[in-house]
């Protein structure tokens, strides 16, 4: 499942970068669904063998299910959220009991029967225990049912549609005419398909399902299989009978939806969506074919139902669900329209089809026995929605989107104090839901990406293929994949240096990653590489070990292409290798950054790299100049290296021109931008990003360019959003223009430009802009549009505006979605001190109906997470101040998790922390720099500089 916003998140890639020394919370495109050092992830390997005791949330297994008979009746098409459901359940008795014990949530039973063949049904005793939502059905008889026998259970009940976008729930959206229009559809994973029917709701308890739906005739229903028309009639559909899988997997939808159909190698698929919406499905249909179509190709293992759907669900909490033949999205991640959509939109699309397909495969092919393996089905999933999409689309590059959302992401993230593993054992719901983080996607993706490109695609792909076979149609461990790949490297007569369970089990078992230090021989030309457990904070120390594979690249071998492991670290301290560098030539450890793991060099290699930077920048790969500044940030902020290195290292950007590096540059920039902005030097910060991002914005401008590079207009609105930030004149006036373009002569503003428009020009707009743009967002039903407006709304500096902006997240009047509602507050107390002031003022009074907004998914309180973002870019002790007044209120509220005081204070540390090691060392630099003559160019100077570079950069 797709829990997180994938995109590239221009106006927030100072959260991104700096969630290791503010500890920011997640993506702010989505409500933060993790943290990593507030105490919800501690590693316990004890945990993660044995289950915890008192109480067990585990199902006894003394019963499992064979087969499914759903029948469920609703009249959603009159806006009626009851419904009235008969499921009979296939059971196979694996040891003698009395009792049956399964899942339901929010239903009420009215009948509970149990039958052995031709005999006559026998009433069952139903009890209920809330806390674990165990249903408890027991023979009256008191006699056992025998071990082995087959039953049938037979319980009618009735529920409500849920309003909260989980279990089944109801949707809504307003047609042509403005009418109200209802759908009820689903969302199970993690442990919600008992809110539909009870079950045994465990990822490992695999059945087959038959599933019929009555409905009004006007309605249409679907489902994970086509539809039985032998059995079917008006208002009533019946399915054909799945394979046997798992229960999260299960789904339907009754709608008036309209869809879209291809076929590809007699495969059909179909794209559903809100009628009048069907000229916005191509995208996405082609789109699936083609990658459905290289996965297959891929693991050799041919997608297993006879069609696969797709559905765009106007409220939908996650950002997409893999159910099995029936994947589900937000509206956003599914619609593109080629007049109006962005390049944003357009990859999002593909990139999450990418993922829920990949699952069609590892988690639905193949389950995962218990949630403590959630990474061996999302990390899988996040890997392929770029191999698929890069199958697909290779014309577009999107492992630089991969290294600057994911890689880097899981970077930041994993480096708390006490990161958990991938492989972690949980039991309740709400643990099971705190699993769905960047440990299980980005930093599993990232470990799996590592090995890929260690062990080399061809073994990789075979154990792949392996592992499929070998556990399709069940649910496997880890081990089972430690095995495919280690029999892979036997069938491809592979060398490795060492066991696979023990080389990747080192890094699914522990929390973390490694710092590789690279200390070079200048004499000899050797080097030596020693491994220690990385955190952001320095003075952490840990014994962990792993078994690291690494390659380098040196000045006078440039070749960054073969990414196979070429040495290793096993499970050692320490290694040399005898290489014969030359004292002037520079060495690069982790070739295109595959490792999953920060280098840090000797003061003299640093310096050959900038140096190299500077004179010869592309011979260094784009990834890789991404990752030197990633790094070289993260140990200048943490007292590792000087900060003049990483200083130094950004005055080669005027001749940079691939994405990856300008995203990780704007990433620090934002930083930079966020704790200095009341500084009384600040204006010499500014003038040096004008420097580094003049050439670039010179160069792309604020106008999009059909047929460019895919990633170019990527490239242009980091551009835009820095040299707005560094105010220069002519990107202030020259967004503000557009935006007035739009609101005074109604000219529209390109699609791939506008969040960027949008937000510059609200920085500096009058009432009559801002409420423009406002009613722009509560009028759209592109949900894509609504994302950028909403993003950018809270750009505005005006204490006016944004008080009306933050108040409308509990106004139940207006047009937001229930998703939508928790999202206003970040994009506001992330720009500047007054959105922080306004979203101060707003909770002080309003904290108890902010709370009471739904979350969504991730077992976090709106209210809750509000504060917690906010403590992260509170820099003076005014803010601190009145955020603690305001803890002090809510923290014996039920809005208020255990420890949000305590997170809180730790923020307010590490911002003053950050401030005391890097203020005046940045100051110092940039002073010095200037009066240097460093920032001193004019504008039309540097831009004939850059161009010379590029020109003659692209010559070696």
């Amino acid at each position: 499942m797709q829990r997180f916003v994938v995109g590239v998140l221009y106006l927030t890639a100072a959260v991104i970068l700096a969630a290791g020394p503010a500890q920011a919370a997640s993506r702010a495109l989505t409500p933060p669904l993790y943290r990593d050092d507030n105490g919800w992830f501690q590693e316990n390997p004890n945990a993660r063998v044995s289950p915890r005791a008192d109480p067990d949330y585990r199902l006894p297994n003394t019963t499992k299910p064979t087969h499914y008979d759903i029948d469920l009746s609703t009249m959603v098409h009159e806006g009626t959220r009851a419904f009235v459901g008969t499921v009979k359940i296939h059971v196979t008795f694996e040891e003698a009991t009395t009792s049956i014990v399964l899942h339901a949530r929010q239903l009420i039973i009215t009948a509970a029967t149990i039958q052995f063949g031709t005999t006559a049904p026998e009433d069952l005793e139903p009890t209920y225990e809330e806390e674990r939502e165990f249903l408890t059905l027991t023979r009256k008889t008191n006699t056992p049912f025998p071990k082995d026998s087959q039953w049938v259970v037979t319980l009618d009940y009735n529920g409500q549609l849920r309003l909260d976008n989980g279990g089944f729930y109801l949707s809504t959206y307003n047609d042509a005419n403005g009418n109200v229009r209802h759908l009820a559809t689903t969302q199970f994973e993690s442990t919600d398909a008992r809110h539909a029917f009870p079950c045994f709701d465990e990822p490992a308890m695999r059945a087959t399902f038959t599933i019929t739906m009555r409905h009004s005739p006007s309605y249409k229903a679907i489902s994970n299989m086509p539809v039985n028309t032998m059995e079917s009639s008006p208002g009533v559909t019946v399915f054909q009978t799945t394979p046997n899988m798992p229960t999260y997997l299960v789904a339907f939808i009754v709608s008036d939806f309209e869809y879209t159909e291809g076929v590809l190698n007699s495969l059909p698929q179909r794209i559903y969506s809100r009628p009048g919406t069907e000229g916005d499905q191509e995208w996405a249909l082609v789109s699936g074919m083609l990658i459905l179509e290289r996965l297959a190709e891929y693991y050799g293992v041919p997608f297993a139902l006879p069609k696969i759907d797709q559905a765009a669900i106007p409220d939908f909490a996650a950002g997409a669900m893999e159910n099995w033949g029936l994947a589900t999205y937000r509206e956003e991640y599914m619609l593109y329209n080629k007049d109006h959509s962005t390049i944003t939109t357009q990859t999002n699309i593909a990139n999450i089809i990418a993922h829920e397909y990949a699952h069609q495969w590892f988690g639905n092919y193949v389950a995962i026995q218990w949630w403590t393996y959630l990474w061996l089905k999302e990390g899988f999933a996040t890997l392929f929605s770029y191999k698929a999409t890069d199958a697909a689309y290779p014309e577009w590059g999107i492992w630089q989107q991969f290294h600057t959302d994911d890689y880097q992401g899981a970077l930041n993230n994993d480096a708390g104090v006490s990161p958990r593993p991938m492989t972690h054992y949980v039991q309740k719901p709400q643990e099971i839901s705190r699993l769905y983080d960047t440990v299980s996607y980005a930093k599993a993706g990232s470990v799996l990406n590592m090995w890929n490109h260690a062990l080399t695609d061809t073994v990789f792909q075979r154990g792949l293929h392996n592992y499929l076979t070998a556990n399709n149609f069940s649910a496997a461990v880890e081990d089972k994949l430690f095995t495919a790949i280690q029999i892979a490297s036997k069938e491809e007569n592979y060398e490795i240096p060492a066991k696979i369970e023990d080389m990747m089990g080192s890094w699914t078992h522990q929390g973390g990653y490694p710092l590789l230090t690279v200390k070079r021989n200048y004499d000899d030309g050797s080097f030596s590489v020693t491994q220690q457990a990385f955190h952001n904070n320095e003075t952490i120390n840990s014994d962990k070990s792993w078994y690291i594979p690494f390659n380098y690249a040196t000045q006078s071998n440039a070749d960054f292409r073969d990414t196979e492991a070429t040495n290793y670290l096993l499970n050692v301290k320490s290694v040399s290798v005898g290489a014969k560098l030359g004292k002037e030539e520079w060495l690069i450890l982790n070739k295109q950054s595959t490792g999953y793991y920060r280098i840090n060099y000797d003061e003299q290699n640093w310096k050959l790299i900038i140096n190299g930077l500077i004179h010869h920048p592309f011979k260094i790969h784009p990834r890789n100049r991404a990752q030197l500044m990633h790094d070289a940030y993260r140990f200048s902020a943490s007292n590792r290296l000087n900060h003049a290195i990483l200083l130094e290292m950004l005055t080669y950007l005027p001749s940079e021109v691939e994405y990856a590096p300008w995203s990780t540059a704007n990433g620090i920039i934002n930083i930079y931008n966020r704790y200095l902005g009341g500084d009384n030097d600040y204006k010499v910060f500014q003038e040096f990003v004008a420097e580094i991002v003049t050439p670039i914005y010179e160069k792309l401008g604020i106008n999009d360019v059909p047929g460019e590079h895919h990633y170019q207009k990527f490239t242009r609105n980091v551009a835009i959003n820095m040299a707005c930030l560094a105010g220069i004149n002519s990107c202030l006036k020259e967004t503000n223009d557009k935006l007035k373009d739009l609101v005074e002569h109604d000219v529209a503003i390109e699609p791939n430009v506008q969040s960027q428009i949008y937000c510059n020009g609200l920085k500096q707009s009058s009432n009559d802009v801002f409420d423009f743009v406002y009613n722009k967002l509560m009028d759209s039903d592109d949900q894509a549009l609504r994302r950028i407006l909403i993003n950018s709304l809270g750009c505005s500096q005006n204490k006016q505006q944004l008080d009306k902006f933050v108040s409308s997240s509990i106004d139940h009047d207006n047009e937001l979605r229930v998703q939508e509602r928790s999202t206003l507050l970040s994009p506001a107390y992330s720009r500047g001190l007054t959105g922080w002031m306004a979203c101060m003022d707003f909770l002080d009074k309003h904290w108890d109906a902010y709370g009471n907004l739904n979350g969504g998914f991730g077992g976090t309180n709106p209210l809750d997470d509000a504060i917690r973002g906010m403590s992260s870019y509170a820099n003076n002790e005014e803010q601190e101040n009145r955020l603690l007044a305001l803890v002090a209120k809510v923290k014996n509220s039920v809005h208020a998790s255990a420890n949000l005081e305590e997170v809180v204070e730790a923020n307010f540390k590490t911002n003053r922390d950050w401030l005391k090691i890097n203020r005046d060392p940045l100051m110092s630099w940039l002073i010095s720099y200037r009066s240097n003559g460093g920032a001193t160019l004019a504008i039309s100077t540097l831009s004939m500089v850059s161009v010379i570079l590029l020109v003659v950069s692209r010559l070696f």
